[in-house]
């Protein structure tokens, strides 16, 4: 998940970057499928949302439609309200996050590896589904509030309105710092930490001068997802009926008033630009700073041990912390149980019928998220394969344009992909048939790959640097062709890297609604995502939603420990050969 901080990766060392014979005419056919592939279903579809934002009912280009924009209060409401939820997200995401990482990282106590595993559990969990067993637990009429009222005759509205998403995505995304964080908290030379105390430096002090400031790349890289991703989030707003932000606005205008409605294009050119600004200013902020160690798999930050009273305050706040973070999952746990849960803390009664009409009238949702995320999946880890062989095995001009090309799928929203794809293909209608491209569901399974292929292609490129180059070299002095080269040598080598980023883009797939919900042009068509939005719509339905949800919690959670089995065992591979 750590895709923002490995996004630019660092130059391979002088022999893994040597390069094997010339460039045949396989590699250049390759290379062009690649970058056809890229223009077609990346690059054109964006760049035609840009251009309609830009241009008038005559073609001519205007900035207007901004002005027209911003002069609605609607929109500007909309505007704002989604900045200040994503920076407010962060900040309360840091806030769950740094103390977390720091603990488990920097003191000795029992379960800390147990304790950050737990921290990721929200990351398996879609954030519109969370939302909905919140609202449950700590709505005004949730368990909570009901407990309060109780005991002290008071409630706390945190389910409301803007707050109320702001605390759902903080509670989701606040995993993306954490193990950012951990793993650069992890990489700090001890000895600077020992210099520090040696000057006087101890506490509050150290962490804020020292430990903090070695550690910002990872969370940086960790913030700058967190507000991405709460920036452009449709799903969350939608369920608990927030509509005054951008993507709830853009959707609306696209399905209710239309593909040539200026300011659906106008919204998603306002999320792609402060999706690129954010992760420039994060760029900008580390530019020119130095945050390397002197040395090497030596000593880490010394881990100390707690008094009692400190042990008392570390463990009451990660205990609150994970009953926080894992009250999605208790609550749509219940839910898919609960045949009456209405004004009680907990269900009145339990049954398994909703287990089985998800099974009677929604299997088709399972089937269908099973093909199209295996599908995206299995593209991604052919594109990601070949461009990572592309860059670090050729000598073609311009091969590193296609790392920045698929990459740049990072900055674009699901919402405004799906956009592109219904406004370029628009009329098209698939060959000797009078089918039209965007009532198909290949879009929803191109516009998945074209989302997760950075993970993917991430894991690729760091399977082929392990991979020397003098093991090709061999092969080609036995005569063994290239293509040849590829599958009985390079393939089997890099297996591991090549099913993480199988498996990362499957999971990470199987819970996209953004791109869904305009792309699925009939209910037959709709993943599971989208039915558990379906269901979530009506109160007889959340049952039934409930149920698909933790299917789809299962069935992320299954790929997630399939992708943690297939690294470890590429990583005992990798060392046994060396």
């Amino acid at each position: 998940m750590s895709t923002l901080a490995t996004a630019s990766a660092a130059t391979p060392p002088a022999p893994a970057r040597a390069r094997v014979r010339g460039a045949g005419w396989g590699v250049w056919l390759a290379y062009g499928l690649i970058l056809a592939f890229l223009l077609v279903f990346l690059i054109v579809p964006i760049g035609l949302v840009i251009y309609t934002a830009f241009v008038d009912e005559a073609g001519a280009l205007t900035v207007g439609h901004f002005g027209n924009f911003f002069g609605q209060t609607v929109f500007r409401e909309s505007f704002f309200n989604s900045l200040w939820v994503a920076l407010a997200s962060t900040f309360f995401a840091s806030v769950i996050a740094v103390p977390l990482a720091y603990l488990t990282v920097r003191f000795e106590f029992r379960g800390a590896l147990l304790i950050q595993t737990l921290g990721v559990l929200p990351l398996i969990m879609p954030p519109f589904v969370g939302a909905v067993a919140l609202q449950l637990i700590f709505g005004r009429n949730g368990s909570v509030n009901l407990l309060l009222n109780d005991w002290f005759g008071v409630t706390v509205p945190i389910m409301d309105g803007l707050v109320g998403v702001t605390f759902v995505e903080s509670i989701h995304y606040f995993p993306f710092i954490l193990l950012n964080l951990v793993a650069a908290m992890r990489n700090i030379d001890g000895a600077m930490e020992e210099s520090a105390l040696n000057l006087g430096a101890r506490g509050w002090r150290l962490f804020r001068r020292v430990i903090f400031p070695l550690a910002m790349p990872g969370y940086l890289a960790g913030a700058t997802l967190v507000f991405v991703k709460v920036f452009d989030d449709l799903g969350t707003p939608l369920v608990m009926g927030i509509t005054n932000m951008l993507a709830p606005q853009a959707y609306l205008r696209i399905t209710s008033v239309g593909l040539d409605d200026p300011q659906g294009y106008v919204i998603s050119v306002i999320m792609i630009a402060f999706s690129i600004l954010a992760l420039w200013m994060a760029a900008r902020v580390m530019k020119g700073k130095d945050y390397s160690t002197l040395q090497k798999g030596g000593g880490a930050l010394r881990r100390r041990r707690l008094s009692a009273w400190e042990s008392l305050l570390a463990y009451g706040w990660i205990v609150l912390v994970l009953l926080i973070t894992l009250a999605p999952h208790i609550g749509i746990l219940l839910m898919s149980f609960a045949k009456v849960w209405s004004f009680s803390v907990l269900p009145d009664a339990y049954t398994l019928e909703h287990y089985a009409t998800v099974f009677t009238d929604s299997s088709q949702m399972i089937t269908n998220t099973l093909l199209y995320c295996s599908l995206a999946a299995g593209l991604d880890v052919v594109l990601g394969t070949a461009i990572a062989y592309l860059i670090l095995r050729t000598q073609l001009p311009a091969r590193q344009w296609l790392d920045y090309l698929a990459s740049a799928a990072l900055a674009i929203p699901g919402l405004v992909l799906a956009i592109g794809y219904l406004r370029l293909f628009r009329g098209v209608e698939i060959p000797f048939t009078d089918t039209p491209v965007v009532s198909t569901w290949v879009l929803i399974m191109l516009a998945y790959a074209v989302r997760r292929l950075p993970y993917a292609l991430r894991s690729c490129l760091a399977a082929l640097q392990q991979v020397h180059v003098s093991l090709e070299e061999v092969a080609h002095s036995l005569g063994a062709s290239r293509l040849r080269t590829i599958r009985r040598i390079m393939v089997p080598l890099m297996v591991g890297g090549i099913l993480a980023g199988f498996v990362t883009s499957f999971i990470t797939a199987a819970v996209e609604l953004s791109a869904t919900i305009l792309l699925a042009s009939a209910q037959s068509q709709a993943p599971m995502s989208y039915g558990i939005y379906l269901y979530m719509q009506s109160i007889s339905g959340r049952g039934p939603g409930a149920a698909l949800g933790v299917l789809a919690v299962v069935v992320v959670a299954i790929g997630t420990y399939l992708s943690h089995r297939f690294v470890e065992r590429s990583q005992a591979m990798v060392a046994s050969t060396r």
